[in-house]
């Protein structure tokens, strides 16, 4: 199983020392994110700085992009870091696209079918000077002048992973997709009964196998070196989850658990500003069903166990410890045989 960690600096600057100390503590990968920054842009500071780890967005928003664009930065980036890019795509939210990024939001899965295709025609005509012709119902790309074709890229092309939600969406990735990306809020059991049927469908609709479109969960990782310090990290978690819980297009999780209530409530409490009211809505039980928690010796035998279905798993830690080096401590156990 292969570890990936996200990168969290806002100096952007030192975000090439932050990949190299996470590469040096054993992990395969890093996760630029999309939030007051740009994921593509730490990604190139971490490419001149390590070796070995992958890279990957996480996610870059498709639907305030597009094709083209994407497929340049892609092609960008695996040329800096000599084939190590995995770009990472996720639709985000109605709100978001049309209110933060002036876009337009519709037919989210075909859309995002679509996304993929488009970028995939126009690899294939920097790869083989095949004259790009994509007309499908969201994106037509039919110019590319020799001026502007980077031609083909030594290291490949890269691989392009989707995140997916609900079932129609995971269709979606094993349709299309080189990898499909795990929400931190989900549980095993929501993944055997929902999520994994929609994969398969997904790829058996493009002739595929379960090799051909790796998976990466992200899960919240939560450690101390002792009670105090590892109740104190579950409050973290438990705000996170508690954030996510309140988005109605993650409530079917919920449903699945029989904790579909608390999603109004929550969503109300964040229209009122009150984030602390949140955590208390998130019972002992949620915790560990969507997270692992303990020791880092202890969280990194439970991550191993949860998630035998994946291919890589994504942490997002809260460490209590006060120790940097627990999280090395953690992905040694994690990886241990």
């Amino acid at each position: 199983m292969k570890l990936d960690a996200p990168l969290l600096a806002q100096d952007l600057a030192a975000s090439g020392a932050e990949a190299k100390q996470l590469e040096d503590a054993g992990f395969d990968g890093v996760v630029g994110l999309e939030g007051p920054h740009d994921p593509f842009v730490p990604l190139i500071a971490a490419a001149g700085a390590t070796e070995r780890v992958e890279l990957m967005t996480g996610i870059a928003v498709a639907f305030a992009r597009n094709p083209m664009t994407c497929a340049y930065l892609a092609n960008d980036v695996q040329l800096v870091s000599k084939g190590r890019f995995i770009l990472g795509l996720g639709t985000q939210i109605r709100p978001h696209i049309e209110r933060r990024f002036s876009q337009t939001w519709s037919k989210p899965n075909a859309r995002m079918r679509e996304f993929v295709q488009a970028m995939r025609a126009i690899f294939a005509c920097w790869e083989t000077g095949e004259k790009l012709d994509f007309r499908g119902e969201f994106y037509g790309h039919t110019l590319m002048p020799p001026l502007f074709n980077p031609g083909p890229n030594p290291y490949g092309k890269p691989k392009i992973f989707l995140a997916g939600f609900g079932p129609k969406m995971v269709a979606v990735a094993g349709e299309v997709a080189d990898g499909w990306m795990l929400h931190p809020l989900h549980t095993v059991e929501f993944i055997r009964d929902v999520s994994m049927p929609a994969l398969d469908a997904g790829l058996e609709s493009s002739g595929r196998s379960r090799s051909d479109c790796e998976i990466q969960a992200q899960v919240i990782v939560m450690i101390g070196n002792n009670d105090e310090q590892v109740a104190k990290a579950q409050d973290g978690g438990r705000a996170q989850m508690a954030f996510y819980s309140s988005t109605p297009a993650y409530k079917v999780v919920l449903d699945h658990h029989g904790w579909g209530d608390i999603q109004p409530v929550l969503n109300r409490l964040t229209k009122e500003g009150k984030w602390l009211d949140m955590m208390g809505h998130i019972s002992d039980d949620m915790v560990g069903l969507v997270g692992v928690s303990g020791t880092p010796a202890e969280a990194g035998a439970k991550l191993r166990e949860r998630v035998g279905f994946a291919d890589r798993t994504s942490l997002v830690i809260y460490n209590e410890t006060g120790d940097p080096g627990a999280v090395a401590d953690l992905v040694r156990a994690a990886k241990a045989v």
